[in-house]
């Protein structure tokens, strides 16, 4: 059986700093790994301080797609664009601009997605959650589209001309960013004696034990944070080397916290809770048996 795994994301960068060890992990298994990019991340803004410059803000759009094909081309992924106008993160009472991905009906911004879920035909899609996982209106666009899209592939009467409807087997949002995980870094970090890189971080994020008690699912992928990190490096213009995301050694993330972590929202095949695989009940069978079970 071949699988097959989608990732929905908002912008060039989020391929990498969300579920990218869980990607290189599959990948390493022989799956076939697909991320949809809703936007080129064009209002965007340039992150690192080392490279921000008047030429590089000119030509960021240009830039962030010479990043995301490095960043595919480290997980070795395949990867397609959706080409919507990133919204940028406007100002409390500011409007989106006109054409900003935010502003689309979901219903029509599926379109698209639709067509790639039908000639892909994933078993197992990926996306954020109703929050967006944080605010952003495009990450919150991209949980909108991508939910209607699953929905849409799978109906024979909608998109016709996008090919032969597809029932995703399984749909996770991906909730790796969650204060529980970044709490035990925190831990492990000040235990062995290097301080609290993330005690600011965690006393503005308050308690979080909703989100936590969501998980259903781990993906053990501790030995690809490595490769997750190189990807991250990757976009350069977002990722600030000396930044948060590295302020953790590697062997402390891999026995802090070794999973990346997902909330299975729909599935067609019965599950046992938790997982510790994205494809658990669709390795044995071919998914269009899996029957009509639901969560």
């Amino acid at each position: 059986m071949s699988l097959r795994l989608l990732h929905v994301h908002a912008h060039p960068d989020d391929e990498s700093s969300k579920g990218a060890a869980t990607t290189a992990y599959y990948v390493a298994q022989g799956v076939r790994v697909r991320v949809a990019t809703c936007t080129g991340g064009e209002r965007g803004s340039i992150l690192n301080p080392k490279l921000e410059t008047p030429e590089n803000e000119a030509n960021l759009p240009a830039l962030r797609k010479a990043e995301m094909a490095e960043a595919a081309r480290i997980l070795g992924i395949e990867q397609v664009w959706l080409d919507y106008v990133d919204s940028g993160m406007p100002e409390e009472g500011e409007e989106l601009p006109p054409d900003a991905f935010a502003r689309l009906d979901p219903a029509v911004a599926a379109g698209p997605l639709v067509k790639v879920i039908r000639e892909f035909r994933p078993q197992v899609l990926t996306t954020y959650d109703e929050s967006g996982g944080y605010p952003h209106p495009d990450h919150i666009q991209c949980h909108r589209v991508s939910m209607a899209a699953v929905e849409a592939a799978a109906d024979p009467d909608a998109w016709p001309e996008h090919g032969e409807p597809w029932v995703v087997p399984k749909v996770y949002y991906d909730m790796t960013l969650h204060r529980g995980r970044y709490a035990a870094l925190d831990a492990a970090m000040h235990a062995a004696g290097l301080g609290r890189p993330y005690a600011e971080w965690l006393a503005q994020w308050g308690e979080d034990s909703e989100r936590l008690s969501r998980l259903t699912t781990f993906v053990p992928c501790a030995d690809f944070f490595d490769v997750r990190n190189q990807a991250l490096l990757a976009h350069a213009t977002q990722i600030d080397p000396e930044g948060r995301w590295f302020a953790v050694p590697l062997a402390i993330q891999r026995a802090g916290w070794p999973t990346e972590d997902y909330q299975l929202v729909r599935s067609t095949v019965p599950v046992a809770l938790p997982e510790s695989d994205l494809f658990a009940g669709l390795r044995q069978a071919e998914s269009g048996d899996a029957g009509n079970y639901s969560i």
